[in-house]
């Protein structure tokens, strides 16, 4: 049997950490050219690319921030020269902190909602437009349990999560129309710099919510993040996967 996304092209934003590491990698070994976005460390990109060439893949990597417009539409274009297409689209790169509703700063608060929310029409628009032309292509977007569920995480993450559920929901139905699909996996909590944003108190509560009893692995939600992006998904448009462990709320 082929591999899940052999002569695929993909784009995975926040490429060098947790979930989209591992994203880059698995979707590289499954036989995708894979194309990253990061915001800070040029050693961690280097280290994203040599996974990626070392299952004779190729690799693109922009340091440009995933709220630039300009910049994205630049990336974007760049990558349709090098490689012909896009076929694929992860929208995985975010932010969150620590905060008390009551507590929160006007700074915090913009901060995380430009991240996650504003971010999705920088990045997806330029590369939803280049699907469209080629009439095909697989938008996976990485949200969170905590958009869907009253676990104790910070008001402005959930509520940017939860943005990018009805993101997804409203442009499956546009999407749909030129054959391409758009889906989310709602993901639990990781063993990510993310996932270890979250008071240590909570952390250590969580091993008693999930049934699993411990952090999900990047890898895990990696592995099923290929399967969604495959053309052997073909029958799954605006549907949220919950991958968390089992959680019990």
């Amino acid at each position: 049997m082929s591999l899940l996304l052999e002569g695929k092209t993909a784009f995975v934003s926040g490429g060098t950490r947790g979930i989209g590491a591992a994203i880059c990698e698995i979707f590289a070994r499954e036989g995708a050219d894979v194309a990253f976005n990061y915001h800070t460390s040029d050693e961690l990109a280097t280290e994203v690319i040599a996974k990626i060439e070392a299952f004779g893949r190729r690799a693109l990597a922009f340091k440009v921030s995933i709220t630039d417009r300009l910049g994205m539409k630049r990336v974007t274009r760049e990558i349709a020269e090098a490689w012909q297409k896009i076929d694929v689209l992860v929208n995985n790169a975010a932010v969150n902190k620590p905060d008390n509703f009551a507590t929160t700063t006007d700074k915090s608060w913009d901060w995380v909602i430009d991240t996650n929310v504003n971010s999705l029409f920088a990045v997806t628009k330029p590369i939803y437009k280049q699907m469209i032309r080629r009439r095909a292509g697989k938008i996976l977007n990485i949200t969170s349990i905590g958009a869907i569920s009253s676990l104790p995480t910070s008001v402005h993450y959930a509520t940017s999560k939860a943005a990018m559920i009805g993101f997804t929901k409203c442009l499956s139905r546009e999407a749909a129309n030129f054959g391409i699909t758009v889906n989310a996996i709602a993901a639990g909590i990781f063993d990510t710099d993310l996932g270890n944003t979250l008071p240590e108190r909570l952390l250590q509560a969580h091993e008693g919510w999930v049934s699993l009893g411990r952090l999900g692995k990047p890898a895990e939600l990696a592995e099923f993040a290929a399967f969604m992006c495959s053309d052997r998904n073909s029958y799954m448009n605006g549907d949220i996967i919950t991958v968390d462990g089992g959680v019990v709320t």
